[in-house]
C-alpha cells in the first residue's frame, strides 16, 4: 500500500502569522526523502492554507506524485490544466467548514462532474472523486468517467464505539472490493491516525492512503523523519 502525505496544515501554520515558516515545500522534499509515494495539496477556493505559488514550486521540485485536491470550479480546473498534477482528487468544499466533510454529492452534481472529468482527462490528468463508501456513488462515479476514487473514512475514523467501528470498516473494506471489480484505482482517506490506520492497511483493495494531520502534529514531538517512517511502518508492517 502507497502512502501520500497531505501538507496543508504546515501551509495553515505558516499562515497564522502571515510568515514564511514552515515551508511546506521543504516539508514536502523531506517527507520524499524519508519515503512517502506522493504529496497531496488542496487548493481551497479562499487560499486558506495552500497557496498557488506553493503549487508551482512543487510541480517544479516533487519527484514521486502530486496529487492536487480540489472543488469542481472553473478557475481550480484551469490552475490543474496548467499545473497537470499526476492525480486530481474532486472534494466537496464549504467556506465556513474547518476541514473537508464527507464525501462528494456525485448524484446531485453529476452533470458538473462529469464535465470537469471530461476537460481534465483531455489534460492528460487521471480524476479520483472523494466519495463515501456505498455502492451507488460507486457505480456512478465508474458511470461518469473517474479513473479512481478516494473512500472517505472520516466516519470510520470519529466511531463513537467499537461495534461502529468495525461495521464502518466493513463497509469500507465491501466498497473498496467492489471498486476494484469495476477497474477503479482505490485510494482512502480522512481522520487516519497512528492508531486506526493499521487496520485500513490490512484492506488489500485499497492502493493508497493519503494522510496529513496525524503526521504533521506528531512530527511536532518527535520530528519529521520520525513520524514518517513510524507511518509509514504502520502501512506497510
Amino acid at each position: 500500500m502507497k502512502f501520500s502525505i497531505n501538507i496543508d496544515h504546515v501551509a495553515f501554520l505558516r499562515n497564522a502569522r502571515g510568515e514564511n515558516r514552515p515551508d511546506p515545500v521543504t516539508y514536502a522534499l523531506m517527507a520524499e526523502e524519508f519515503g512517502v509515494d506522493g504529496i497531496v495539496v488542496h487548493l481551497r477556493e479562499d487560499r486558506r492554507h495552500i497557496k498557488d505559488k506553493d503549487l508551482q514550486i512543487l510541480r517544479e521540485v516533487i519527484k514521486t506524485k502530486l496529487d492536487l485536491e480540489m472543488a469542481a470550479t472553473d478557475e481550480i480546473i484551469g490552475i490543474a490544466c496548467t499545473t497537470k498534477p499526476e492525480l486530481v482528487t474532486l472534494v466537496p468544499e464549504k467556506r465556513e467548514e474547518l476541514t473537508t466533510e464527507g464525501g462528494l454529492d456525485v448524484k446531485g452534481q453529476k452533470i458538473r462532474l462529469r464535465e470537469a472529468i471530461k476537460i481534465l482527462d483531455g489534460s492528460g490528468i487521471p480524476v479520483s472523486l472523494f466519495i463515501e463508501p456505498e455502492k451507488d456513488i460507486i457505480d456512478l462515479s465508474k458511470e461518469i468517467g473517474a479513473q479512481f476514487i478516494e473512500i472517505h473514512t472520516g466516519v470510520f475514523a470519529n466511531a463513537k464505539n467499537e461495534s461502529d467501528y468495525h461495521n464502518e470498516l466493513s463497509r469500507i473494506c465491501t466498497a473498496a472490493e467492489y471498486a476494484k471489480s469495476l477497474d477503479l484505482s482505490v485510494n482512502a482517506g480522512h481522520g487516519l491516525n497512528y492508531h486506526n490506520t493499521r487496520d485500513i492497511a490490512s484492506i488489500n483493495t485499497i492502493d493508497e492512503v493519503s494522510i496529513g494531520q496525524a503526521v504533521i502534529a506528531h512530527s511536532v514531538f518527535v520530528g519529521i523523519e520520525k513520524a514518517i517512517k513510524e507511518m509509514i511502518s504502520l502501512i506497510r508492517g
